[in-house]
């Protein structure tokens, strides 16, 4: 029996169609979702409004909690509360050591004026980093005099949790403060770098042995997975790197959301997701908020409030 020719190019799509959807199928989630700890435990606050100059600090939400963000403390009740991982800030101060501190100016948070940048270690350490927080609009200030002495060093955070992993958020777009971050780096064992990544806000990328990552790597990962990843081949943008994605976008990619995990893991790549659209550090917070994650997840949960969600163990 002759096939009509009029039926080969539409039957070879169709084939073709069937192959690429079972070669993407999200495939089965396996294990559990790992956690980021966003700076440790945090106040939260409501993101509408917020703009990149405003001060979060005077809009937090009633705290159910004494934690400052970018704190031992903090981290410490992360990691005992389940984090698998913790995040946190960098900013290099004038007598150029790598402070622990999300904002670039001081008023904010702390009872200091100026920038980070301006200040010595030693006079950053005499800041209260819990002055400035507020939920009723400067009425009470329940944070007042419980952070002063609180502000930390890198060194001190990666000696604190020997072993763990660690997430460092390059706050400024600075290839000198890169270089600096890497000057550290450069002298810790290769197993403990093995544990630490490093992103940041800008285009700037620390390299060396840990795994590094910017807006723009994260960028160029997509863009490239996005042409080729129905092969199922993982370009060479996208591994031993970081890619932070935005819940609501995923679904776009190749594979979403189980096997596109699986194969970012196998090319070393940890993909973090982030709850809504991602511009302002929205976490998976609450009940409500985890019931959005992926069937089978098995990649990583952004969190501020680890203390408030579960997940398998």
């Amino acid at each position: 029996m002759k096939v009509k020719k009029r039926w080969v190019i539409p039957g070879v799509m169709v084939l073709i169609a069937a192959g690429l959807y079972v070669g993407n199928r999200s495939g089965n989630g396996a294990g559990r979702p790992k956690l980021l700890a966003h700076r440790g435990i945090a106040q939260t606050f409501p993101l509408d409004g917020v703009g990149n100059d405003t001060c979060t600090a005077t809009r937090i939400n009633p705290p159910d909690h004494a934690y400052i963000e970018n704190t031992l403390p903090s981290m410490r009740a992360a990691f005992a509360a389940g984090a698998d991982a913790v995040e946190f800030d960098v900013q290099v101060s004038a007598d150029n050591q790598l402070v622990v501190f999300h904002d670039s100016t001081l008023e904010c948070r702390t009872d200091g004026r100026g920038t980070v940048k301006e200040h010595t270690l030693a006079e950053l350490r005499q800041l209260d980093l819990g002055y400035g927080y507020t939920a009723d609009h400067g009425a009470t200030f329940p944070l007042r005099g419980k952070g002063r002495g609180m502000l930390v060093t890198v060194p001190e955070v990666v000696a604190a949790f020997p072993g763990r992993e660690l997430l460092l958020d390059l706050k400024n777009d600075d290839a000198a403060e890169a270089g600096r971050l890497r000057e550290f780096l450069d002298t810790l064992p290769p197993e403990r770098l093995e544990t630490i990544a490093v992103y940041g806000g800008g285009d700037v990328v620390v390299g060396g042995k840990v795994r590094s990552a910017s807006k723009q790597t994260m960028k160029n990962c997509l863009l490239a997975y996005e042409g080729i990843g129905w092969t199922g081949h993982v370009p060479d943008a996208c591994r031993h790197t970081e890619l932070h994605l935005p819940q609501r976008y995923g679904r776009f990619l190749w594979g979403w959301p189980n096997r596109f995990v699986d194969r970012m893991r196998d090319a070393d790549t940890r993909v973090v997701l982030v709850a809504g659209d991602g511009p302002w550090s929205e976490g998976f917070d609450d009940a409500e908020a985890m019931r959005q994650v992926p069937d089978g997840w098995s990649g990583w949960l952004w969190s501020n409030r680890v203390d408030r969600i579960q997940v398998g163990r």
